[in-house]
């Protein structure tokens, strides 16, 4: 059992109608600056959470052309 949209609409009046038209959109004013300044925040933790330097990507390597190699033959008495 949620609340539907009338739910809702009537809660959003009694709202502002107890915290006025002023001090409601202050307070939404002050929802959206701490949203604001959480996205700051992670953004600049995100920052220094990287590293300093990067290591350079390498090309990736070529497959190899013969598809019949075979592994060597060790001929060497193992021990």
């Amino acid at each position: 059992m949620g609340l539907s949209l009338p739910h809702i609409l009537i809660l959003a009046v009694v709202a502002v109608l107890l915290l006025g038209g002023g001090r409601f959109s202050a307070l939404m004013g002050d929802v959206a600056k701490g949203v604001k300044n959480f996205k700051k925040g992670m953004a600049e933790e995100e920052e220094s959470a990287r590293p300093a330097a990067r290591l350079q990507s390498q090309a990736p390597l070529d497959p190899n052309p013969d598809r019949d190699l075979q592994p060597m033959k060790d001929d060497r008495p193992h021990v």
